[in-house]
């Protein structure tokens, strides 16, 4: 007879703690591995901390020990000084430190009466050098200033004298061949970036008078006759246009040339109330400011304009509408 056993009867069952949770490792062992690694770090970050400090003890041994050393030369100097046991030479140094101190203390003392902070004379030695670079001894730079301030400078310098500025027609094309008329582009130009240009050398230069000055090459002009007489005034003045005038010569064209120019630059508001001067240069001075020898033919690179400032050097004279009366200039 078999006996069934009873599904009542309880059975065991054998579990083990799981694996391969990480990396294959048991949760304890895990945990040891982190806390190992821990240690690990916290043993590093003690040992650069302790180099650390025994670095910084040597450093503090050694400064008191130079302390050690200066306090006993100072009480060494003390007692000499107290007793009067100096050589000559010492003696002799410390008289000379001392007058200096006492100097520099009366200095600053005087300084500061006038105002002057002792912060002062990094400056001034910064206008020494300067000075210094340029020639100027500074005992007689108070001199050399005003003179500067009064408009007596010798020109010496490299910026005492104004830019100039040179319109090349042989980039732009400013101008047609023989004409004094001016392109669309170079008005516009004229009427901002060089007119910019002029009001920021006026101020600068503590300027009221421009030049304008009209340069032409060796070509011939093919006219025969000019009307200049009658028309230069109209055209400066506004009332006729710059093609009414008709020059026979190079001198004619760079004066009209100029004319154009000045009529563009006086329509604008920054330069009101400046007084503007066309010239001509004519056919003579070449780029670089030289005398021509001879150069016939077209050449674009003279036909210019030159544009300067200065201020004025002699009194206006008046004119009515009867005499000119004439400018007597000292």
């Amino acid at each position: 007879m078999v006996m069934r056993v009873s599904d009542s009867t309880p059975k065991l069952e054998h579990k083990g703690y799981n694996r391969g949770l990480i990396l294959g490792l048991t949760m304890a062992e895990s945990m040891l591995l982190l806390v190992f690694c821990l240690l690990l770090v916290a043993a590093a970050m003690i040992s650069t901390e302790r180099n650390r400090r025994h670095e910084a003890e040597q450093r503090l041994a050694l400064l008191e020990k130079k302390q050690s050393e200066q306090t006993s030369l100072i009480v060494q100097l003390q007692s000499k000084l107290i007793s009067g046991d100096l050589s000559a030479a010492d003696r002799a140094t410390l008289e000379k430190e001392w007058r200096e101190l006492v100097l520099a203390r009366q200095t600053l003392d005087s300084m500061g009466a006038d105002g002057t902070k002792p912060e002062d004379l990094q400056d001034l030695a910064k206008v020494a050098e300067v000075l210094k670079h340029h020639g100027v001894d500074l005992a007689k730079a108070p001199d050399e200033v005003s003179k500067l301030l009064a408009g007596e400078g010798g020109g010496k310098g490299a910026h005492d004298w104004p830019p100039i500025i040179n319109l090349d027609d042989a980039k732009k094309n400013y101008f047609q061949s023989g004409s004094a008329e001016l392109t669309k582009t170079f008005e516009r130009m004229l009427d901002t970036t060089i007119a910019n240009e002029i009001a920021s050398n006026l101020s600068l230069y503590d300027a009221d008078i421009v030049e304008v000055i009209g340069h032409t090459d060796e070509q011939r002009v093919s006219r025969e006759s000019s009307n200049l007489d009658d028309t230069l005034i109209g055209a400066m003045d506004g009332k006729l246009p710059i093609s009414a005038v008709e020059p026979a010569d190079n001198a004619g064209l760079g004066l009209a040339r100029a004319i154009a120019v000045a009529n563009v630059l006086k329509a604008n508001p920054k330069l009101k109330n400046v007084t503007i001067l066309p010239m001509s240069a004519a056919q003579l001075i070449l780029p670089g400011d030289r005398v021509t020898t001879g150069q016939a033919g077209a050449v674009e690179s003279r036909r210019r304009i030159e544009i300067r400032v200065r201020g004025r050097t002699a009194p206006v004279a008046v004119i009515n509408d009867a005499t000119a009366l004439p400018v007597s200039v000292r």
